[in-house]
């Protein structure tokens, strides 16, 4: 086996590798574009706003102290270094508050991923065609959400992030067809970015690893393209090998291969991508929008309420639904990720934003109060429902007066059902992306990736090198 041969012409690995290397700008649809353009505006707010963050500062400072070369720009710092280095940090910020837009069913936020390799590559190889930058976008978005459909979220369950697991496909697809690797090439990206594919949920109490997780998928997704595109050799078979596979070591059974290549180059899975209104998890997001919803029809405030009960999935159950005890708490995720910190702060301070999720409200003795009158438990029925309520709550509410109220959100706000208006997401954009630079730069960067894949991509590169706020 070389370089140039690719084993299996007929096998998922060597299809989606085929549809990586041969997707064309003109084999999009006006609504994929537009989708394209909208993801990475969003996932560019999430880098810039992470690279104000203390955990970034450090990787950043420890990438520079690495001195390679000076390539490529870490959003937001003024760094410049190589484009892996460069995606590590760029891609580790998109992920790190919570924020970036997810692929709910495959449990993935490719955008994080996507975004930081393309751009970055496009930068260091001074290719700045915004049409094949967008290709190149999609090509990642629809090869790794997939893989992760294909998963049936066997991998989450087992404890495995899907976002350095899954996440390293996205990465080397989108790296594959922007250096335009050929079909072999592409296999044998794809066969050495899943030997590297990490990440362990057990990061959820706090630790910096988690969005380290996404940010060193990137990296290894430009590390499998170049390799692959001077003759360096993966597993051809990658995805489907019975012994060592992707799939069958991180999964065992209970994958559906069928996700891997149905209707490829046919249905769009970009389009099923949602945006996150709160920096917390999305079963989280649903939880304090029960809670809101519940207060808001019966008037209620945090002191009329005795006791909660949040009715969740089991998946929710196991990503966020979790004990919430301030011994065990590391940082700012721990509280981002538990939906029992975010019943109780959106209870008590009635909103969800960047300012309930702060180091100084960890231990908060009301919110901590308040998290003992929270239960949660599991709701059979999002269970059954093949992963369409898989972030659903129904919330019971008993008041100190003996009144009960009840409350369900199916839907995440910023979900394909649910979805956040284009004023929502603009604004959202500009109030993560002025904290570490310009308000009139950030509104530049939105017109750039509005018209790049007619202006090209020059322009957005070099706003997104402007000068950091200080």
């Amino acid at each position: 086996m070389t370089a140039v041969h690719a084993k299996k012409t007929t096998s998922p690995t060597s299809r989606l590798a085929q549809f990586a290397s041969a997707l064309r700008f003109e084999d999009l649809s006006a609504q994929v574009v537009e989708k394209a353009k909208t993801c990475l505006l969003d996932t560019l707010g999430c880098c810039l706003f992470g690279s104000t963050l203390d955990s970034i500062h450090k990787l950043t400072t420890f990438i520079a102290s690495e001195r390679c070369g000076n390539q490529a720009t870490v959003f937001g710092s003024g760094l410049r270094t190589s484009a892996a280095n460069a995606a590590l940090v760029n891609a580790t910020g998109a992920h790190a508050f919570q924020l970036d837009e997810i692929h709910i069913k495959s449990t993935l936020h490719p955008g994080s991923l996507a975004a930081p390799v393309a751009l970055n590559l496009a930068e260091s190889i001074g290719n700045y065609d915004g049409k094949q930058l967008i290709a190149a976008l999609v090509a990642g978005y629809e090869v790794g959400i997939r893989i992760g459909l294909a998963c049936k979220g066997g991998m989450f369950t087992r404890g495995f992030h899907n976002q350095g697991t899954t996440g390293v496909f996205v990465a080397a697809a989108c790296a594959a067809r922007l250096l335009g690797l050929n079909h072999a090439q592409t296999v044998h990206a794809l066969g050495i970015a899943g030997s590297q594919a990490a990440g362990l949920m057990a990061v959820q109490e706090g630790a910096m690893t988690k969005s380290f997780h996404s940010g060193r998928a990137a990296q290894s997704g430009v590390y499998a393209a170049r390799l692959a595109q001077i003759g360096y050799t993966g597993i051809p078979d990658v995805l489907e090998a019975p012994y060592g596979g992707f799939l069958s070591a991180l999964i065992g059974e209970g994958y559906s291969e069928k996700e891997l290549c149905d209707e490829l180059g046919e249905q769009w899975h970009i389009l099923h991508v949602g945006f996150k209104p709160a920096p917390a998890s999305n079963g989280s997001i649903t939880a304090m929008a029960a809670m809101d919803k519940v207060m808001r029809e019966h008037r209620l405030q945090a002191q009329d309420i005795e006791r909660v009960t949040a009715l969740v999935s089991t998946n929710t159950l196991h990503h966020c639904g979790w004990a919430y005890e301030a011994a065990n708490v590391q940082g700012v995720l721990a509280a981002q990720m538990n939906l029992r910190y975010g019943i109780a702060v959106m209870a008590l301070e009635r909103e969800a934003t960047v300012k309930q999720f702060t180091q100084e409200k960890l231990r908060d003795a009301a919110i901590l109060a308040f998290i003992e009158r929270i239960e949660v438990a599991v709701n059979p029925p999002y269970d059954e429902s093949s992963g369409k309520y898989r972030v659903a709550c129904k919330l019971r509410v008993r008041c100190r007066d003996g009144a009960q109220h009840e409350s369900e959100v199916l839907y995440r706000k910023g979900s394909i059902e649910d979805s956040m208006s284009t004023s929502e997401l603009d604004y959202k954009f500009v109030t993560l992306a002025k904290s570490a630079l310009p308000e009139s730069t950030a509104r530049k960067i939105a017109d750039a990736v509005a018209h790049m894949d007619n202006d090209g991509a020059r322009e957005l590169l070099r706003l997104l090198a402007a000068p950091v706020n200080t």
